[in-house]
């Protein structure tokens, strides 16, 4: 009963993951989410950190997911590609924990990052490492 509750957990997890990648760009309602700033930025970017360090996974996955779209508002690049790295990486560690994760929006996140041209050269490196570990468990014709 357990498994089945937290199964269903990330089901749902990696369902929003999609929707919220998807969902960048387009206009939300109001209050539904933060005005973009450089300090709203910096505290997603601190959260995501601190819940990443006590090993609180999805909540960290959806702070970076926050920390790009401040980035992506505040007409950032580098740094969009930061976040949806260590939002696939977010998803990565689950996948670590719990083989049963879907790695898809991790590799959705990877693939837009990498689509990036102004990332970093190490921005760049990790996202195609990262990469690398979806591909070895995503088996779809298009890896």
């Amino acid at each position: 009963m357990k498994k089945a509750v937290y199964l269903g957990m990330f089901a749902a997890l990696a369902a929003a993951t999609v929707l919220a990648a998807a969902g960048w760009g387009q206009e939300q309602a109001a209050g539904d989410v933060q005005a973009v700033s450089w300090d709203n930025w910096r505290a997603a970017k601190a959260k995501a950190e601190e819940y990443d360090s006590a090993g609180k996974f999805a909540e960290a996955l959806q702070y970076y997911l926050e920390y790009a779209r401040q980035a992506e508002g505040l007409a950032r690049p580098e740094l969009v590609a930061w976040g949806k790295n260590n939002a696939a990486y977010m998803i990565i560690k689950m996948h670590k924990q719990d083989p049963t994760v879907d790695l898809a929006p991790a590799k959705k996140l990877l693939e837009e990052g990498l689509a990036i041209d102004s990332a970093a050269d190490d921005c760049k490196q990790v996202l195609a490492t990262n990469m690398e570990y979806v591909k070895l468990f995503l088996r779809s014709p298009a890896s």
